[in-house]
């Protein structure tokens, strides 16, 4: 023990120490990790799944950013597999003393699927006999099954196994060519894999039988639409240019920007990870917290076709693949314009060996339309004051199979945090008889493609810190006065006024949404009031793509996806109460309940005044229509976190106008017109502009 405790020892002190203790796990400390594990368990057969940072507790990193030399020990969050062994290993141990602190053996749970595990399915669907058989019966003949390809999906929750072994469904269409369109020639049979055993164990076939289809592939390459409809030639190069650089700085992992502070992260679930969000207030001459943590920690996708195999098309894709595994390598000019910073990430593979996903976070500068404008009648509008705006843009996309998911978080120079969410890549279909009926639950986008009715419901997390550890939320509604029309206090009628529902326990803050009513939602420090206002300082959700979900209570997706049931949970801080869903989601049944439904329990909690995190579920219900089809266009949400009396005034008018005279001015010109842009633009047409009159645009 003596000897494996020095060799432990000489493994940390080779190690860097991070610039700040949530960087991600570099390449030498994944690698160091495995070593650990390995050498404290000589001669037993481990697969990784997970090796990851585990964040310091909030205690420690409180310290820390008050007193940067204050040690945290680097720990690391892992979860194995043992060859022969049913079940999961996690637990964690430190890369600073390089012992294992906790090796936890669960028999009953499944890990994530990774790309090492997704990557052989297609190799062991080809060769089976009974996948053989069934591609004979929808016309595929044996010596084309070099031709059959899957979308490999774990199992939703099986009823045959549970989550005994270790399963995926494999989803199957045919390619003609290498370079075919799978997904407008989808089978209508669905293979189950034992990952580990890479062997099929039984295939379910639905009731009626739909043959191949023999329609063209709707390819979409170059050379397919150069071949066919071509391409439009109207489009004229548009250039972004900075060519004095980027306006932000970055200092490791930590950028700051346009009074903004904070720290970006990566993990295998939730991807992007952005930390200790903090403003510089002028007003105050302070630095002010806003968030200590941002993700998006949960996501559920259910279809909503009642028959066949379809119910168990239900993916939990950060759950149960991980957005950080499933994170696409960005390119310049392709996934972000204008300069750009990039940010790699490093992950163990399943063999232990490390790879790195270049550019997998990208960082620019956009510019973001009117900041803020007025102008006065009085001297047709010529006085004028507009100020242009920008925005900071933080982004990641993860493709999990056939969708593609994009996230661009966005700092504006009013102090408001949005988060855009685009839905692309392809439908998942299925293969219908050329006068099979797909209405009500899909819609036939192709001859022989069912595209069916699904949701996209996404979960953000948030852990707040408004000015300050203690917090409440509140529900703001819009409201009519309650005295009728022709009372003193309502004479016309015209009275209404913001409800606000203070959330006292947890159970009350589990609601929905209610566009009717304008609904928002008030993240506020009760402890600090705005000296005009007289109300707490805040940041108010305004989020308006919030849809019910449409299966029903009492079934698999609710039961699974519980978090989505509601718009807002509101929970006490706890560490490691990350992931609504729970923490191991694969082939769960909702029974026993984890994450959100464990962790609120009867829900009487308190969270008012106190350390709280927040869960917004958001998203989209999609029935699919034929533009959607090959490849669907980016389909966006949005929403904002809004600064809502915690600065004196608007925080953003230190930034320079774009052009501005005053009342004053325009007289002292006695002109009648006043030339209003900026040297950086010119007319599209015409004559060149005439230079301006004032040195105001400079």
């Amino acid at each position: 023990m003596n000897r494996l405790n020095n060799l432990s020892s000489h493994l940390c002190t080779a190690l860097a120490p991070p610039n700040h203790p949530l960087d991600p796990l570099s390449t030498v400390e994944l690698a160091a990790a495995v070593k650990i594990i390995k050498r404290a368990y000589p001669g037993r057969q481990f697969s990784f799944n997970t090796v990851t940072l585990r964040e310091p507790r909030k205690v420690d990193m409180t310290e820390w950013l008050k007193t940067p030399a204050h040690h945290i020990p680097r720990e690391v969050y892992f979860v194995i597999l043992e060859t022969g062994t049913p079940g999961l290993i996690d637990g964690y141990l430190s890369l600073t003393d390089g012992q294992v602190k906790l090796f936890n053996h669960i028999k009953d749970a499944q890990p994530i699927l990774t790309a090492s595990d997704l990557s052989n399915t297609e190799k062991v669907v080809r060769t089976d006999p009974l996948v053989i058989e069934q591609c004979r019966i929808s016309g595929i003949p044996a010596e084309d099954m070099h031709k059959v390809f899957c979308d490999p999906w774990t199992v939703g929750f099986d009823e045959k196994y549970g989550n005994s072994r270790r399963l995926q469904q494999a989803i199957m269409y045919y390619r003609s060519d290498p370079d075919d369109f799978q997904y407008s020639h989808a089978l209508d049979f669905c293979p189950i894999i034992d990952t580990e055993l890479k062997k099929v164990l039984y295939v379910k076939i639905p009731k009626i039988r739909r043959p191949l289809s023999q329609a063209p592939h709707p390819n979409f390459y170059p050379k397919d639409i150069e071949a066919g409809i071509g391409f439009r030639k109207d489009i004229k190069p548009i250039k972004i240019t900075q060519p004095e650089g980027v306006s932000f700085k970055m200092n490791g992992n930590v950028i700051s920007w346009q009074n903004f502070e904070f720290h970006i992260g990566v993990n295998y679930r939730e991807g992007l990870v952005l930390s200790n969000v903090r403003y510089y207030d002028k007003f105050e001459g302070r630095v002010r917290p806003i968030f200590r943590r941002l993700s998006m920690a949960d996501m559920i996708v259910p279809y909503g076709h009642p028959g066949d195999h379809h119910p168990h098309k239900l993916a939990i894709d950060i759950g149960e693949y991980g957005f950080g595994n499933c994170v696409n390598p960005l390119g310049l000019g392709c996934d972000c314009v204008g300069k750009i910073h990039y940010l790699d990430w490093s992950h163990v593979l399943r063999d232990g060996s490390v790879s790195t996903i270049k550019n997998a976070i990208c960082i620019h500068e956009e510019d973001n339309g009117l900041l803020f404008k007025h102008a006065d009648f009085r001297d047709e509008f010529q006085t004028s004051l507009v100020a242009r705006a920008r925005k900071l843009v933080v982004s990641q996309i993860a493709t999990v199979g056939n969708y593609t998911y994009c996230f661009y978080w966005n700092f504006h120079q009013d102090a408001t945090i949005s988060l855009d969410v685009k839905l692309t890549g392809i439908l998942n279909t299925y293969v219908a008889n050329p006068d099979e009926k797909t209405e009500p639950y899909g819609t036939k986008v192709y001859p022989g493609v069912n595209a069916q009715n699904h949701q996209h419901m996404f979960c953000l997390r948030l852990d707040p810190e408004i000015d300050g550890s203690d917090n409440s939320v509140a529900m703001v509604d819009g409201a009519r006065s309650t005295y009728p029309v022709g009372h003193p206090e309502n004479k016309y009628g015209n009275a209404f006024f913001p409800e606000r529902t203070v959330f006292k326990t947890a159970k009350e803050s589990m609601v929905g949404y209610d566009g009717s009513r304008s609904r928002t939602w008030d993240i506020f420090n009760p402890n600090k009031v705005h000296p005009f206002s007289g109300k707490p300082v805040s940041y108010k959700i305004v989020s308006r793509d919030v849809p019910d979900l449409l299966p029903k209570d009492g079934g698999i997706v609710a039961r699974r996806g519980a978090f989505a049931k509601h718009a807002i949970h509101v929970v006490p801080y706890k560490d490691d109460q990350l992931y609504p869903a729970g923490q191991h989601v694969p082939q769960t049944s909702g029974f026993p309940p984890a994450g959100l439904p464990e962790w609120i329990g009867e829900g009487n909690q308190n969270i008012e005044n106190t350390d709280i995190v927040v869960f917004h579920t958001f998203g989209i219900t999609h029935f699919p229509a034929s533009e959607d089809f090959p490849i669907m266009p980016a389909e966006p949400i949005t929403l904002l976190l809004r600064p809502r009396n915690f600065f004196l005034m608007n925080p953003a008018m230190d930034v320079p106008p774009s052009y501005a005279i005053t009342a004053s001015e325009v007289r002292a010109q006695k002109s009648g017109n006043q030339a209003m842009f900026d040297k950086g633009s010119q007319l599209a047409f015409g004559n060149a502009p005439v230079a301006p009159s004032s040195d105001c645009c400079k």
